[in-house]
């Protein structure tokens, strides 16, 4: 299976340092996991949309195989996990956009 690069947008990482050094590390280790298996979340829909759940929490991320990269987008509450997610599926090209430009920052060889 293809490895695949796991990126934060910005305002997922001003996000979860509001949170405890605990959520923060079991984040890193979802963070983890996608590097190696994309089957590790659960598909919202469609296999490129999915979250991975821990405790009361929900971590969202978009797939973009072409990429070969995973961005994390959002965390919610199970409260607020319909919420999180319409708002994802609204800023769908947005982070599309985001996205190809952090790869290109990463990867400055490739332009």
């Amino acid at each position: 299976m293809k490895k695949y690069k796991v990126f934060r947008s910005v305002g997922f990482q001003e996000e979860i340092e509001k949170y405890d050094k605990n959520i923060q590390d079991r984040i890193d280790k979802i963070e983890e996991r996608l590097t190696e298996n994309l089957e590790y979340g659960n598909p919202l829909g469609t296999k490129w949309f999915q979250e991975s759940r821990f405790e009361n929490y929900r971590i969202y991320y978009l797939i973009y195989e072409d990429l070969q990269a995973v961005y994390m987008v959002a965390i919610s509450s199970k409260k607020d996990q319909q919420k999180t997610i319409n708002t994802i599926r609204l800023f769908l090209e947005f982070f599309r956009e985001e996205i190809e430009k952090l790869i290109k920052e990463n990867n400055p060889q490739d332009s």
